[in-house]
């Protein structure tokens, strides 16, 4: 099939490569010319502007979107939807609020224009491996764009997992569960780190890759990591946060449902980016205070 690419960043690039390698035809465009010539390198067809993209793509037309979240996918498809006609698809791949990806399908259903929200889970080696999509909207919509969703997935990596908002639900969710499964390693090997064993860390990590019931591809890729750097003293400990795992944690209050470890993940990543930490200063305050225990004064 046909399509047409908005935005070739790490993820974008990578997802134009993968569908021209399955023999699909991408028109790609992006704000910075030099990403539309990396592209055109590969094969696909460049475009200077949303309207040359348009232009260059047949009825039904389908524009997969790879955009930051917020502004910037509201003003394009604000843009496509004066550009495109009834029966067209527009796919956002990004990382999406669910409610605005609902708002969103209803806005262009106005215009005759189909929208699909699709949460793409994959990374860097989304390229090598292929990408675990989760796509939410009408079915006729996805039957459409259904080929270019089994050529970007690896096999079984592809669903059509409800109506409209569905698909970037479940992603935020996905998401929301990565936030505990990474603390989770975090504290593990944390506390391994702390002991008098002098543990090698990297040789730990290794085996659990095998046979083990915390194996997983992030403990590969924790290995990979530690394999270049043992100690990981090249990195600061600073984690930031894409937003999932707050919108995950405000779908829980909304359905009443507890996610301690969700949330405590998520404040954690708060607590990383502390240069000092005001309330442990408080604490620590409080407990020379009331039971004499000692301080530690700013410089020592």
């Amino acid at each position: 099939m046909k399509l047409g690419m908005v935005g070739l960043g790490r993820m974008g690039g990578n997802m134009t490569a993968r569908l021209q390698r399955s023999g699909h035809e991408v028109v790609a465009f992006d704000p910075s010319p030099d990403a539309v010539s990396r592209a055109t390198e590969t094969g696909a067809s460049g475009a200077s502007s949303l309207e040359d993209l348009v232009g260059q793509l047949e009825a039904p037309r389908v524009v997969w979107l790879m955009v930051p979240a917020g502004e910037i996918t509201d003003s394009t498809i604000a843009t496509l939807a004066g550009l495109l006609s009834d029966g067209d698809v527009i796919v956002d791949g990004g990382n999406s609020h669910y409610k605005d990806s609902i708002s969103r399908g209803e806005a262009v259903a106005h215009y005759g224009i189909r929208f699909l929200d699709c949460g793409t889970s994959g990374g860097i080696w989304g390229l090598a491996n292929g990408y675990c999509l989760m796509v939410g909207g009408d079915a006729d919509a996805v039957a459409l764009v259904e080929p270019a969703f089994r050529a970007l997935a690896p096999e079984d990596g592809y669903a059509h997992v409800g109506r409209s908002g569905a698909g970037h639900f479940t992603k935020m969710v996905h998401n929301g569960i990565e936030y505990g499964l990474l603390a989770a390693y975090g504290e593990g090997f944390e506390i391994l780190n702390g002991s008098d064993f002098d543990l090698d860390l990297l040789e730990i990590a290794g085996i659990w890759r095998y046979g083990s019931v915390v194996r997983s591809w992030l403990l590969e890729l924790l290995h990979d990591a530690m394999d270049k750097d043992p100690s990981l003293e090249k990195i600061r400990g600073y984690v930031e946060d894409s937003g999932e795992g707050r919108w995950t944690i405000e779908a829980a209050m909304e359905e009443n449902v507890p996610a301690p470890i969700t949330s405590t993940a998520l404040f954690n990543r708060f607590a990383s980016r502390q240069e000092e930490s005001f309330s442990a200063k408080v604490i620590a305050a409080l407990r020379n205070e009331f039971g004499g225990h000692a301080v530690k004064e700013e410089g020592s």
